[in-house]
């Protein structure tokens, strides 16, 4: 117990490092945009109407946004203050950005999480059994499906299913809440809207996600189901179920666990052109928003690292799930 628990001392320490590490090339990334955030805000305003001399007053932004302090310092202030979840102000918007993106990063990663979960609620049982039963008709069908997951984009499929519904039904499919709850403070009843609407993202980002995660079940079964472990032990007597997931699936799950970080990563890389089309107003939308209109860094910044945050976290998790449902992770921890 006390060398699992320094496997996991170690573990949160490698995450707290790669955020740290992540933090430096963000924050970089913003300093080296073109502009510093004064010059971008008074030429936002200018665009807006206002009459603002930027010469005379560029200097005093600076000073007020704290740009004239070194850029070691300015990193440093910043990483402590976002791991404590406050990320200052919009360079824009001139608005607090936790208060800007209020829920909307939770609604984010929960949706990501939802569709990571249907993927593998799908994959993990119908890649299994398509395998062990080793049926030609499953198997080529389930080829075809992950082709056509993995060859039809989000964003068409999206606008297949808003258009068969439009047509066909009159309706829209868009956002997250209606009209009357978008901007209600939550309960029983916003929460009960939310689920009428927020299946739909789901259903599009787990298509493709469902597709990648069948494929990879799907070879990891056929490799673990041929090896010498499986043949004794069905020499021993093992048959049937018993024999499929003691064995061959539960090593199978491994990789799967270990890959489930990375499977966040890329569907949260399609929820922004998704949130488009849909007009969600998450943080897909807003990260979009931040680097193709605004140009507002700060904000997506504070996107970035938070995203990245989540993505080292459930890492860590996946770690410690792993050296806990894997004999030979344990063994190697334990000694």
């Amino acid at each position: 117990m006390l060398q699992f628990g320094r496997f996991a001392f170690v573990r949160a320490v490698m995450a707290i490092i790669t955020l740290v590490i992540v933090s430096l090339i963000v924050f970089s990334l913003m300093e080296l945009v073109p502009g510093d955030c004064a010059e971008r805000y008074l030429a936002f305003k200018n665009t807006q109407g206002s009459s603002i001399q930027i010469a005379n007053a560029l200097e005093a932004e600076r000073v007020r946004l704290g740009l004239d302090q070194p850029f070691l310092f300015r990193w440093g202030s910043w990483i402590v203050n976002a791991f404590q979840g406050e990320f200052g102000d919009s360079c824009i918007l001139r608005v607090n950005i936790a208060q800007l993106l209020g829920d909307k990063f939770w609604l984010s990663l929960g949706l990501c999480l939802a569709s990571l979960l249907l993927a593998y609620v799908i994959a993990i049982p119908v890649g299994i059994i398509s395998v062990a039963t080793n049926s030609p008709a499953l198997n080529n069908g389930l080829r075809l499906f992950s082709y056509l997951g993995l060859a039809l984009p989000n964003f068409l499929l999206a606008l297949m299913i808003m258009l068969a519904a439009t047509v066909y039904f009159g309706e829209t499919l868009t956002g997250l809440f209606s009209n009357e709850f978008r901007d209600a403070p939550w309960s029983g009843a916003k929460f009960v809207d939310l689920l009428k609407h927020i299946w739909l993202p789901i259903f599009i980002l787990g298509w493709s996600a469902t597709a990648f995660a069948l494929q990879t079940v799907r070879a990891l079964m056929s490799d673990e189901i041929g090896k010498l472990y499986v043949t004794a032990a069905s020499a021993r007597g093992i048959y049937g179920r018993k024999l499929l997931w003691r064995y061959p699936a539960r090593h199978a799950l491994g990789p799967i666990v270990n890959s489930l970080g990375f499977d966040l990563n890329r569907i949260f890389n399609e929820l922004p052109i998704v949130a488009l089309i849909l007009i969600l107003t998450d943080a897909g939308a807003l990260l979009i928003e931040a680097l193709a209109r605004s140009n507002d860094q700060q904000l997506a910044g504070a996107i970035i690292f938070l995203l990245t945050a989540s993505i080292v976290t459930l890492n860590f998790l996946t770690d410690l799930l792993l050296a806990a449902i894997d004999p030979r992770v344990r063994r190697s921890i334990m000694g």
